[in-house]
């Protein structure tokens, strides 16, 4: 038996350098004993025996298994990669691999899913072993990250075949050899970061930058090649990194392209070649170091990088190339070793002296060099080391230590990759995590590895303090802020820490953006250094807000949106209430947000010195309309105008409300005076255009009854508009006198269905307002448009309580003026019918108990539901006016009047005031959580700015103050709604 175990030993072809000890002695053998069960459920009989054996390469085995999860549960779902050790070398077996996926696309019946499939199995294969091999010793790490991104090379080029194959098939190419499909297709992926380098990690998604030539010779259709091959690209993205049930290639990043925020996927040479000349920057220079042809027409990739030279490598620097230079140098510059480093939860890639420094100080000595020595131009930094050494750029010892270092922590990166396959750089911050790592290194113990890796990272950090010496320090008062390159300053991180950033690692890639160009607002020289010059204010208002990434993110949209910002910028420096006023807009108020990064123009609005004084009163508003819809304006046209002025004008009233020039109750009134006189203007444009089809019926006229808030004059910012339709024509009248003639009931349906849409639908500017017409006779079930006659007998025979406790609110807003005071009338007139006050209180009190028990309230902030919130309010108002219990007085519909004006004996002059005083709290409340927020209000997410400005409005020192008011003032609202409608019962 022993002579057996001996010779299947000696078959088995890896054989282990380095000596690896498990976690837990008995557990890697239990777990290896279960890959020997595999092994023989599959009829492996060899590698059963095997595994069951004792010697270094079971050892080895099962070290390896404990350590790694990832490799453990490869070795139990797939034993038959491990026997196939038995017959081939690890290299032997990579080959075999390599060759079989570059012919994958020549297979007859080769499709999609099935190229999906066999990609991943050779993968899932390759990268076992390729990790197997690094962790045994059998292949250093510069042959491990070789191996790496030749599969990713093998896997890429495969996929690109199939596909161009395939478009072959459907016409949509014509290849020249179709035994070569890449050849002359004028389709370039080049390999960008780690793969352009030959240089990827073990769990490493693969960068890629995609171009075609439109003039190559298998194009058919140079006017649809950029659709074309971006098509192909998602689909070859989908091919390489969509998760199946055999796992994935690789994951594909595209977003190193030109532009990636408005550019396809594919991009045509000659467009990608004016973009680096024009706009490039210096960190896209630096990444076309490493840029390399992968897959696709390595020819015409040659090619293109070849075109590309005078950019990357310029002969003579220019003043402004040298200082973005310099800072990108800034930002990987190390902290010179303040204290010990930290081994747990350390980043080997990103953190003090970590593998980013060392590639990026490569990078930046090539930059500034390469242009005149070609020898420096070279992808892989190990090399790259020894030609900066040989022309004297760094010593020798530097040289072979930050190559040392470079491939050991290499191989901590790779270590730390293998436990799970995930993309992470981060040592493990638990002992139990960092002990694995140190046996998956050849370690004794997670001292010894700290020991080693506290003394590469200090080695490195000891060489770059000398390299980066002369850098300067770039400050602005507030701390470290430097936004070129493609990497993030640790210093600027913590400056932008301290300013009140929870993510400041997202918030450099965004201003960085800005720098890039993209934006018309910074394609200009001068507008970025405006924006410069003002980031460390916006920066500082925007963390006062407390909630600065969300405000920054926002400030960012609108500078996506704006043509252009010269005068932007200045302003927004020379005047600090301005720029607060914004940081308040972007970080408390989402909805008035959303206005400005929508329509940027809308900005030029609060330039306006008179703003803060002229009233939105309804004159104000009326005059301002009719100059926007001066003139004969197609009726698309005049919908789309009144979308823009109802939007700047609700934006308008709420930055009013937002600096306290008017109070809640006006806002009310002036968004209501807007929904009345835009909706107005939108029935005006209906009438007429549909008359032009349809002729008018004699003696026709329409008339909106607001109804709810509308009616009220308490429209907030989101309000939804209750609206009912009532028509009037002449007694005897006919069909409509229009080509397409209609009967006057048909005409004014569908007339008010053609006002639904005018309203409602969604045109490139956006929704007027929702419209609601539930509210009309016999709700969703009756006519959209209602006959006044119609109208006065529903309402004085069929209508119920609730419907006359809405009608209260009622007030005809547009349309014709005698048949609005006929409605007018007629509303007043059933209102001030006699009622049974107890039965009509009974009514109200049980619809209450009703409304609560079905739409009970999701918390204190709920004020519309709450016990004691706002319905209680509206009902009392409501049942008053029904009931007679309102001083005489011309007819009032706003709430907070009627409250005011509640008969004596109906409701004593404490209890008016109670209530008076609680729907002021209520309405100030409402107004700015409906202007800042368009959801719902969360008591657990408030933004800060708009904990203040309830605050403000409230008149409050506190938020917990605010909130015991809130519930004290809903407990009297209760006992008084008790009291009048309840009879005192509770």
């Amino acid at each position: 038996m022993g002579a057996v175990a001996k010779r299947a030993e000696a078959e088995w072809l890896l054989k282990a350098a380095a000596r690896l000890s498990p976690l837990d002695e008995s557990h890697a053998r239990q777990e290896l004993a279960e890959i020997a069960s595999a092994a023989r459920e599959e009829g492996l009989a060899r590698l059963a025996k095997f595994l069951a054996g004792k010697g270094e390469g079971q050892d080895f085995l099962a070290a390896v298994f404990d350590l790694s999860p990832f490799l453990r549960d490869t070795a139990r779902r797939r034993p038959r990669i491990l026997d196939g050790l038995f017959d081939q070398t690890v290299e032997a077996r990579l080959k075999a691999i390599g060759a079989a996926i570059d012919r994958a696309h020549l297979a007859e019946a080769i499709s999609e899913s099935s190229l999906m499939m066999e990609l991943r199995q050779s993968k899932a294969e390759a990268h076992f072993l390729i990790a197997l091999a690094d962790l045994a010793g059998e292949a250093e790490t510069a042959l491990t990250v070789r191996r790496l991104s030749d599969l990713a090379d093998a896997c890429a080029r495969a996929a690109v075949d199939f596909l161009l194959r395939d478009a072959h098939g459907q016409g949509k190419l014509k290849l020249p050899d179709l035994d070569n499909p890449s050849r002359q297709s004028g389709w370039i992926l080049l390999g960008m970061g780690k793969l352009g380098a030959h240089e990827l990690n073990f769990s490493s998604d693969i960068d890629l930058v995609v171009f075609f030539d439109p003039e190559a010779p298998a194009i058919v259709d140079p006017l649809d090649a950029t659709e074309l091959f971006s098509r192909l690209t998602r689909r070859l993205v989908r091919i390489l990194q969509d998760r199946t049930e055999h796992g994935y290639v690789f994951r594909t990043d595209l977003r190193l392209r030109p532009d990636p925020g408005s550019t396809p996927l594919a991009i045509p040479v000659e467009a990608a070649l004016r973009y680096y000349e024009a706009r490039g920057q210096n960190w896209e220079r630096a990444a076309m170091i490493k840029a390399r042809p992968v897959a696709g027409d390595l020819a015409a990739g040659a090619a293109f990088l070849k075109e590309l030279q005078p950019y990357i490598w310029r002969k003579y620097m220019d003043y402004a190339a040298i200082a973005d230079v310099h800072s990108i140098k800034r930002q990987i510059h190390a902290h010179k070793g303040h204290g010990e480093i930290a081994v747990k939860g350390h980043n080997v890639k990103l953190g003090r002296g970590g593998i980013r420094e060392i590639e990026f100080f490569v990078q930046t000595q090539q930059l500034i060099a390469g242009g005149r020595f070609p020898e420096l131009r070279g992808r892989e930094t190990v090399p790259m080391l020894g030609q900066l050494a040989a022309r004297g750029w760094i010593t020798a010892d530097a040289r072979d230590a930050l190559a040392r270092q470079y491939w050991f922590l290499r191989r901590v990166e790779h270590a730390v990759q293998m436990v799970a396959d995930e993309q992470t750089h981060t040592l493990p911050d638990d002992d139990k995590g960092l002990e694995r790592i140190a046996r998956m290194l050849g370690f004794a113990d997670a001292a010894a590895f700290s020991l080693a890796l506290r003394a590469s990272l200090q080695q490195v950090e000891r060489h770059y303090a000398a390299l980066f010496e002369t850098a300067p320090e770039l400050s602005t008062g507030i701390g470290n802020l430097v936004f070129t390159g493609d990497v993030d300053d640790p210093d600027t991180l913590q400056t932008l820490h301290g300013l009140g950033f929870q993510r400041p690692s997202d918030i450099c890639r965004v201003i960085r953006g800005w720098h890039f160009g993209r934006y018309r607002v910074t394609q200009s020289a001068e507008a970025r250094e405006r924006l410069t010059e003002l980031t460390p204010a916006l920066l500082r208002s925007f963390g006062q807000t407390r909630r600065a990434d969300e405000a920054l993110l926002r400030f960012d949209e609108f500078l996506a949106g704006l043509p252009a910002g010269i005068q932007l910028f200045s302003l927004l420096q020379s005047n600090p209430a301005l720029l607060k006023l914004l940081a308040t807009i972007m970080g408390a108020a989402p909805r008035l947000a959303a206005i400005i990064t929508r329509r940027p123009h809308v900005f030029d609005g609060l330039l306006d010195p008179a703003l803060l004084t002229e009233l939105p009163d309804r004159a104000y508003l009326s005059g301002r309309l009719s100059d926007f819809l001066e003139g004969d304006r197609a009726y698309e046209d005049v919908l789309d105008r009144l979308r823009i002025f109802a939007s700047e004008q609700k934006f308008l009233i709420g930055v009013r409300l937002l600096a306290g020039s008017i109070d809640p109750a006006r806002a009310g009134r002036a968004f209501s005076d807007l929904a009345d006189l835009t909706i107005g203007a939108a029935l005006q444009a209906v009438t007429a255009e549909f008359a032009v089809r349809h002729g008018t019926i004699a003696g026709g006229a329409v008339s909106l009854l607001g109804m709810g808030k509308l009616g009220s004059r308490e429209l907030t910012a989101g309000s939804d508009v209750d609206l009912i339709l009532l028509y009037d024509h002449e007694p005897d009248a006919e069909d409509s006198d229009g080509d397409k003639p209609l009967a006057p009931s048909h005409y004014y349906t569908r007339m008010t269905q053609r006002l639904i849409s005018a309203v409602s639908a969604p045109t490139a500017e956006g929704v007027l307002y929702e419209l609601d017409l539930r509210l009309r006779p016999s709700g969703n079930k009756g006519p959209v448009a209602t006959h006044i006659d119609a109208f006065k007998k529903y309402q004085r025979q069929e209508a119920w309580t609730w419907e006359h406790m809405a009608l209260s609110r009622a007030r005809a807003i547009a349309g014709d003026a005698s048949l609005c005071g006929e409605v007018e009338a007629e509303v007043a007139a059933v209102l001030g019918q006699p009622r049974d006050a107890a039965k009509v209180m009974s009514e109200a009190a049980d619809m209450r108990a009703m409304i609560e028990a079905e739409k009970p309230p999701r918390d204190l902030w709920d004020i519309k539901l709450i016990p004691g919130g706002l319905i209680d309010l509206e009902f009392i108002a409501q049942v008053a006016v029904i009931t007679a219990r309102v001083e005489a007085g011309p007819r009032v519909t706003g709430t907070a009047e009627i409250l005011s004006r509640l008969a004596p004996g109906f409701a004593d002059a404490g209890v008016r005031q109670e209530l008076a005083d609680a729907y002021a709290l209520y309405l100030a409340l409402t107004q700015m959580t409906r202007l800042c927020l368009t959801g719902a209000f969360e008591r657990d997410d408030v933004p800060p700015g708009l904990s203040d400005l309830l605050l403000a409005v409230a008149d409050l020192p506190d938020f917990g103050v605010l909130e015991a008011h809130l519930k004290e003032t809903s407990r009297k609202v209760r006992k008084d709604f008790n009291l009048l409608l309840r009879a005192g019962r509770p």
